[in-house]
């Protein structure tokens, strides 16, 4: 009986957490975002205690970042198994781990070598995307083409605007907005007009409601910006502000990235 039910739970969670098809839920949204804020705490304890300021890796986590996204976009385009590694959760705690893990080791080498925390990061991070960026083969010119097109066009109104708007003269909260424009735009793009369909919750309800992905822009705009509002605003800390930032900024990337890879792979 035991053991009937320890296989009931893990079955639980594999169907619900870890194998979502057809995607997310509500319940699975809400248990992940409790988790990741947890993770964004102790992180926070991370740059205090090696003192750092986790604007400073922006750039520098691009790669990992990108790592993650092209694995998840090849195991969408059956170039990669689909394991346990490269799903949700498991691709963000094997891409996470290896990133903490980097960023105290560029620490060590710093205080040691002198060499420049970020660059040691940025580094490890391109050598590990050599494989991914191996196994993608042809892409579909267009279909980037469409993606990067729509991007520039939006994010190019709020680059016009940026020194007439203090929020986004801060060129971390305008990088932090882009991001999530271009995760919007991939979204549309894939969703309008190649036969996608969205996974997250809020999203997928107001893409059927409105029958296009198109209100991903003005959902974006209007929660990034009042998101960056609020922290500039009222977080005084600047290591737990800029850690909310990067870690929006990355939730914004990754998702983008990975379904501009998808797309432009498996068009």
């Amino acid at each position: 009986m035991i053991i009937d039910f320890f296989q009931g739970i893990s079955e639980y969670i594999r169907q619900n957490f870890i194998y979502l098809h057809p995607g997310y839920t509500i319940l699975n949204t809400v248990v992940f975002g409790i988790i990741l804020g947890i993770i964004i705490l102790v992180i926070i304890k991370m740059f205090k205690y090696i003192k750092k300021d986790p604007a400073e890796l922006m750039i520098p986590l691009i790669p990992f970042i990108f790592f993650g996204s092209s694995a998840r976009a090849l195991v969408d385009n059956n170039i990669y198994p689909l394991t346990y590694l490269l799903v949700t959760p498991g691709i963000y705690l094997l891409t996470g781990s290896m990133a903490i893990v980097t960023v105290l080791a560029a620490v060590l080498v710093e205080k040691r070598t002198k060499f420049d925390y970020r660059y040691f990061i940025f580094i490890v991070g391109a050598v590990i995307c050599v494989p991914n960026i191996l196994f993608m083969g042809p892409i579909n010119p267009i279909a980037a083409i469409q993606v990067v097109g729509v991007w520039a066009i939006i994010s190019g109104i709020f680059i016009i605007l940026r020194k007439k708007w203090s929020l986004l003269n801060n060129k971390f909260n305008l990088s932090v907005l882009s991001v999530h424009l271009f995760d919007a735009s991939s979204t549309f793009i894939a969703v309008d007009y190649y036969g996608y369909y969205e996974q997250h919750v809020l999203p997928s309800a107001l893409t059927a409601l409105f029958g296009t992905a198109a209100i991903m822009f003005p959902l974006k705009i209007g929660v990034i910006l009042g998101a960056l509002y609020v922290i500039d605003t009222y977080v005084e800390d600047r290591t737990i502000a800029n850690m909310l930032k990067l870690a929006i900024f990355i939730l914004g990337l990754a998702p983008g990235l990975r379904n501009f890879l998808s797309l432009i792979m498996g068009t």
